[in-house]
């Protein structure tokens, strides 16, 4: 199978799952087509079976704003002709799943035809869809896509909900290589952090306002009050500056340690004790399943898809929004008592193995492309003529 995948190369969990999932088809003999406007962030070394081709941004003077919908379409037209796809799928609804909707009648006109699926991943839903601007335009895409998959029943209902969507979503969650993301002996980067034996806290985001990331540094500040503890950050964003300031404000500044955008994740996660996720809009949590994966218990807020990854009292702990003393209090509870960190540590590994491994999850993704393909198959030229 020939595949077309459509994402933003950055650090969102939107491209990470489309990288991995890429990655995951290539190995398995699918040939595989990245188009984006850059290398996605985890595709940093060759990968057989695996091509990128970047979307190419021409400035004129006449365009007071660049249109990236407009020459990603272009882009998905040239790679369809000349590289003969069987689909594209498109991560993240704007603008993938316009530009799709585009490419697709334009191809049409052509006599070819191409399967366009899109997967919601959250903000694409839940925020930026909602925008007056955009509601029309991402509804109406939706149901013009050939298939639609959702990470999360909440974000599925939430679709439906929101939009009034006349179609049917597929839900497939998210997933993890737990052959990659599983526990590491690290004692160098915990003796580096951690000198005195101090636990380790921990969290991944792109330091966005609804991952809330100054709640984290207020937690370990309660946590200290109890018991000596470190902050690990991953990742960087609008945010990092003001969690910075808070540091400083709280006299925290040697105890969080701000390390940026990282790659060798599965070792730095499984160095510490429990990962930290407070976010007011989470769809599913993939970064909290790959600390899973590493062993690590979760505590988190109860919003969004987080419930259908976290379970409370068995993989970690979830709270209200904002609720920072008992996130805290659920935090002590678990580096207090060794047996019931053990027993949590085991469950969410094995949670994470059980449900959400790329050997279940993957394999459903490539049913879902067959189940597509088959319902409307056609001759193709793929030679066009524009």
């Amino acid at each position: 199978m020939k595949i077309g995948l459509v994402c933003y190369p950055t650090y969102g969990g939107s491209g990470v799952v489309a990288t991995e999932l890429g990655k995951q088809f290539a190995s398995q003999g699918h040939e595989v087509h990245f188009i984006s406007y850059a290398r996605p962030v985890r595709l940093s070394s060759f990968v057989e079976n695996i091509y990128f081709h970047e979307v190419e941004m021409n400035s004129y003077p006449l365009f007071k704003y660049q249109s990236y919908g407009l020459s990603l379409t272009s882009k998905m037209l040239e790679v369809i002709e000349y590289e003969q796809l069987d689909l594209i799928h498109g991560h993240y609804a704007i603008p993938h799943a316009v530009s799709a909707y585009l490419t697709k009648q334009i191809l049409r006109k052509n006599h070819v035809d191409i399967k366009i699926i899109t997967t919601l991943h959250g903000t694409d839903i839940t925020l930026v869809g909602l925008d007056p601007s955009f509601l029309p335009l991402l509804k109406f895409s939706i149901e013009e896509s050939d298939g639609v998959t959702a990470v999360s029943e909440f974000l599925k209902q939430k679709t439906l909900m929101n939009y009034h969507i006349d179609k049917e979503i597929e839900v497939i969650h998210n997933f993890v290589d737990t052959e990659q993301f599983k526990p590491i002996e690290n004692e160098r980067f915990r003796h580096h952090i951690a000198p005195n034996n101090e636990r380790i806290l921990i969290h991944t985001s792109n330091f966005r306002e609804l991952k809330r990331v100054p709640d984290i540094i207020r937690i370990l500040d309660l946590v200290k009050k109890v018991l000596p503890a470190k902050l690990v950050l991953i990742g960087d964003g609008p945010d990092r500056s003001e969690c910075e300031r808070l540091t400083r404000e709280l006299h925290l500044q040697k105890d969080v340690i701000f390390l940026g955008k990282q790659d060798g994740l599965p070792e730095l996660l499984s160095a510490a004790d429990i990962f930290l996720m407070p976010s007011q809009s989470e769809s599913f949590g993939l970064a909290a399943l790959e600390a899973m994966a590493c062993g690590v218990p979760v505590v988190s807020s109860s919003v969004g898809g987080l419930p259908e990854l976290n379970i409370h009292n068995q993989t970690g702990f979830i709270a209200e929004i904002g609720d920072i003393e008992i996130m805290a209090k659920y935090t002590l509870q678990l580096l207090q008592n060794e047996k019931r960190y053990t027993i949590f540590s085991q469950n969410a590994r094995e949670r994470a193995a059980q449900h959400f491994d790329t050997r279940i999850v993957v394999p459903r993704y490539l049913d879902y492309y067959e189940k597509v393909l088959s319902g409307n198959k056609q001759d193709t030229m793929y030679r066009l003529s524009y």
